[in-house]
């Protein structure tokens, strides 16, 4: 007889959550949301699209701002390097580029040229065939170089000193 109980409380139990089912729901309507999440939407969109659209402007004056980099041909350099316990002479010999932040800077390191080609001379001459050897000792040289044509030039400056053609004989 208890299980009769049990039996009937089990038909019950989905009327009243029929009954449930059946009333209002308190909350906002599903409009209203739908409506706040569009308007989120254009808000943010909005402020992308503003974003966006100013970094362009930013980034399209910085590209127009630049100008393109000026390239100076030195003469051809050759030098007998540093052999202290050697007795084979090996020798240097090195095409070179200076580039030039803009044209204007032509005018102004052109007369200092022979004062570049001495300053270079001084210092290749001083080397040692160890110090060109790998792709690290082309580097420190090309930095070397570089600082050593800016001070020559002082207040001008160079961008960089590239190499058209190195040999080591």
């Amino acid at each position: 007889m208890a299980s009769r109980p049990k039996a009937a409380d089990k038909d019950e139990a989905p009327e009243a959550g029929a009954e449930g089912a059946a009333a209002p729901r308190k909350g906002l309507p599903i409009k209203l949301i739908i409506i706040g999440v569009a308007g989120l939407l254009a808000v943010g969109g909005g402020f992308f699209g503003y974003a966006k659209f100013a970094h362009h402007k930013e980034a399209q004056a910085a590209v127009s701002s630049v100008k393109p980099a000026v390239y100076v041909d030195l003469p051809e350099i050759l030098v007998n390097l540093s052999n202290v316990g050697s007795d084979r002479t090996q020798y240097l010999k090195v095409k070179m580029t200076l580039e030039l932040p803009d044209q204007q800077m032509v005018q102004q390191v052109q007369p200092m040229m022979p004062r570049v080609t001495d300053t270079f001379q001084t210092y290749l001459r001083e080397l040692r065939p160890s110090d060109l050897e790998g792709s690290a000792g082309l580097y420190r040289l090309k930095e070397e170089l570089t600082r050593r044509v800016n001070a020559t030039i002082s207040p001008n400056h160079v961008n960089a000193v590239l190499f058209k053609e190195i040999v080591v004989q």
